[in-house]
């Protein structure tokens, strides 16, 4: 079970440091971070790709230097046993040595003792629930592997925390690419001036992102040697891109200082044949359009995210969900949702084998339905003084 293995100078500096002796050359590692280790020659291209450097001192710590290995492997990284630190024989007994984690790597570090890895799940879930007179009596591990990446998949939409933000800035094109480990969207928000996000809403009763094929005179399309349609970019695309928002909102546009009240301030698509004082007035507008947020859109086609054209070169934030197994730091599980995770597996396993009875089967799907709900509960973080808080303002008073 999870154990703190750090000390706090790991921790909370991203250092450990050992001493050598006459009989000790190798050194383990206990930092939750993996080590890795691409070159030990600063000199080398993979160089840049560690995460880890190691100093020497042989003066008890008072200075300490960059160490350069060009011959002898510095480090090994072995997944059975762990990071494993090999010190060559020619450093001097006594010598100090520092492992330095880099900055990144520092901060991928913090928090980690919220979580347990996947692997973990998995060697813990085959101690305590397969073998003789146990719930399992055998099974491969791969299995194991196969159905906790599954329920790590399942569990992200909807259940453990796997929403990624992104901070992105909106070129002139309108169009951004759809990150690389994407699900699905939680919500796309601009950023103001002081930080505070706005909501930017889906365009899906709005317009689309078509595929546009050529065609003859009669209208038929055209296919190309292959036999395939043709396709050239789409034109409501483009007209998109180049709109007015406010033709589609509603909302009045400002009058430049000075200027006289004309047809050419408001918005064609809804000029109003009322007189200068009834502005603000307005009744009938769509609710849902009526917002000065902007808009988007997701090109399937493309892959891409396309905006609104009074969204260009805001700084916006994109967050949305991943599987949760995009990258070693996502394989992780919070240890809130650990025993639905077991449950899972149980009710995974025992519904893919033959001859398993069918009210075994249902009683660990009701056991996997019940520890899920808990995890959700649980990692849902609602705190009673923030609701309290918040409903503190329900009767207050409103004054002009």
């Amino acid at each position: 079970m999870a154990l703190i293995t750090e000390t706090n100078l790991q921790y909370y500096a991203g250092t450990q440091l050992f001493t050598t002796n006459n009989n000790t050359t190798i050194f383990q590692s206990t930092f939750n971070t993996d080590l890795i280790i691409r070159s030990d020659n600063p000199t080398a291209q993979q160089f840049p790709l560690n995460n880890v450097d190691l100093f020497i001192s042989i003066d008890a710590g008072a200075t300490w230097t960059p160490y350069n290995a060009n011959v002898n492997p510095l480090f090994t990284y072995n997944l059975r046993i762990g990071n494993i630190v090999n010190i060559p024989n020619g450093i001097p007994a006594g010598t100090w040595l520092m492992l330095q984690l880099r900055s990144a790597a520092v901060d991928n570090n913090y928090g980690g003792y919220e979580y347990i890895k996947i692997s973990d799940i998995v060697n813990n879930y085959l101690m305590a629930y397969v073998g003789d007179d146990k719930l399992i009596p055998n099974i491969k591990r791969t299995d194991v592997v196969f159905h906790a990446k599954r329920g790590l998949q399942e569990f992200s939409y909807d259940t453990l925390k796997s929403v990624n933000a992104l901070e992105l800035q909106i070129p002139p094109s309108l169009s951004l690419i759809i990150p690389q480990d994407y699900v699905n969207y939680v919500r796309l928000s601009y950023i103001d001036a002081i930080g505070v996000k706005h909501i930017i809403y889906p365009a899906n009763n709005l317009t689309i992102n078509p595929r546009a094929i050529t065609q003859d005179s009669l209208g038929e399309p055209i296919q190309d040697a292959n036999g395939d349609n043709t396709e050239v970019p789409d034109t409501t695309t483009g007209l998109w891109s180049k709109g007015n928002t406010k033709l589609i909102t509603g909302l009045w546009q400002e009058f430049p200082v000075g200027s006289a009240f004309n047809t050419n301030t408001f918005p064609a698509a809804y000029y109003p044949d009322w007189q200068v004082e009834q502005l603000g007035q307005r009744y009938g507008m769509d609710p849902a359009t009526t917002q000065k947020n902007g808009w988007f859109t997701i090109n399937e086609v493309d892959g891409t995210f396309n905006f609104s054209s009074n969204l260009a070169n805001q700084l916006i934030v994109i967050e949305y969900v991943s599987d949760g197994l995009a990258s070693d730091l996502d394989t992780r599980v919070p240890k809130f949702a650990e025993d639905a995770m077991y449950a899972h597996i149980n009710h995974a396993v025992l519904g893919s084998r033959l001859n398993i009875p069918e009210y075994i089967v249902q009683r660990f799907k009701r056991e996997r339905s019940a520890k899920l709900r808990n995890a959700k509960i649980r990692i849902s973080n609602i705190k009673l003084g923030e609701i309290t808080q918040v409903m503190r303002g329900k009767s207050k008073w409103l004054k002009n």
